[in-house]
């Protein structure tokens, strides 16, 4: 499964959807919805600051995880970015790689 993080801001609306259901609630429903796509929560933060929440998923493609940004997204609840998270391994594997380039002008 490939490793993702989500951070996103709540709308007003969603807001006081956490302040009625509390933060416990939204983990589990947070749980409940990466089940439904075959993934599964590392780990979920409320933060103080640009973001109101940060979640790691394990994800089992990008496919999954953009139903999964899709979906929230369009709730208006919370507006958020996906980014896709990669290992040190994968990284050497990356830079393993020579793709043919010619930058700008040169």
């Amino acid at each position: 499964m490939a490793k993702y993080m989500w951070s996103g801001s709540y709308t007003a609306q969603g807001t006081k959807g956490v302040i009625a259901e509390g933060g416990s609630s939204r983990k589990a429903v947070v749980e409940k919805m990466l089940a439904s796509v075959g993934g599964k929560l590392e780990c979920l933060y409320f933060a103080l600051g640009s973001d109101d929440v940060i979640i790691i998923v394990d994800a089992p493609d990008n496919i999954s995880a953009a139903a999964v940004g899709l979906t929230v997204a369009a709730s208006g609840a919370v507006t958020g970015r996906l980014t896709v998270l990669m290992t040190p391994e994968e990284i050497d594997q990356a830079a393993k790689k020579s793709p043919a380039y010619r930058p700008p002008g040169a």
